[in-house]
């Protein structure tokens, strides 16, 4: 029997919000403590997502850079990444598996011209993710509209905030990111850990915090730096021991 016209229509409603939903909760791991974390299982895609390092830009931002990359390695299709300078080293992100020949590169030179790309390039179905470089704040407005953009195709949105402040308010301010990170260089561990007077450096290591995530608490995990599958690693000193360190501070 033939449906009435309006009830067919709703069900074709229902079925779009399904793959809606299907699409936001499709997620990249992050490691099984961090997935275990997150309300999607690891950074969900369809969904914009802010990052920015520690401490000041020179410092922390190449950690912060090099951590979008190692997610976005992990994705399919092009990538667009939009800077406000030309200053972004392509063999540092072949290193985390991000082959430059998978990177379109945009440079925007302002914050306002990259929040206009990355909106664009977020309404493209098809892309394995789009980055962008930003100074100074991103608003609720300009945020929801990368959020809604980014529903709508499927696709990751990163916003890569630089600052040369290491207490820089702008990152805090509300927003309608999904999670918001910093990422923070340590020291690295000896290359043997039995023998820590020899030389060398072993794989780099990040502080990963956690800052504000719907339907998650702030929380800091110890971690390897991304290796040349993009994937982060547990310390191997640390690998018996607790690797997450709750954060008491409430979610900006």
């Amino acid at each position: 029997m033939e449906l009435p016209g309006h009830l067919a229509e709703l069900r074709q409603q229902i079925a779009r919000m399904e793959r809606s939903v299907s699409r936001r909760l499709a997620a990249i791991p992050l490691g099984p403590a961090i997935d275990a974390h997150l309300p999607a299982g690891g950074l969900a895609l369809g969904a914009l997502h802010e990052a920015a390092g520690g401490g000041a830009d020179s410092e922390d931002g190449a950690a912060a850079a090099l951590f979008a990359a190692g997610v976005l390695a992990r994705t399919e299709g092009p990538v667009i990444w939009a800077l406000i300078r030309p200053d972004l080293f392509a063999p540092a992100l072949d290193a985390v598996g991000l082959h430059p020949d998978r990177v379109i590169f945009a440079h925007a030179g302002t914050s306002e011209s990259v929040l206009m790309a990355m909106e664009e390039a977020l309404r493209e179905p098809g892309l394995g993710g789009v980055v962008g470089e930003i100074e100074g704040r991103l608003g609720l407005t300009a945020s929801r509209r990368l959020q809604l953009a980014a529903e709508v195709s499927g696709t990751l949105g990163i916003a890569l905030r630089r600052s040369r402040r290491q207490d820089d308010p702008a990152f805090d301010a509300p927003s309608a990111v999904l999670t918001r990170w910093r990422i923070t260089t340590l020291p690295s561990a000896p290359p043997l850990l039995h023998a820590p007077e020899v030389p060398g450096l072993g794989r780099a290591r990040w502080q990963l915090e956690l800052r504000r995530a719907r339907g998650a608490a702030p929380r800091t995990w110890i971690v390897e730096a991304c290796d040349a599958q993009g994937r982060l690693g547990l310390p191997a000193d640390l690998e018996h021991g607790s690797d997450q360190v709750p954060n008491r501070r409430r979610a900006g």
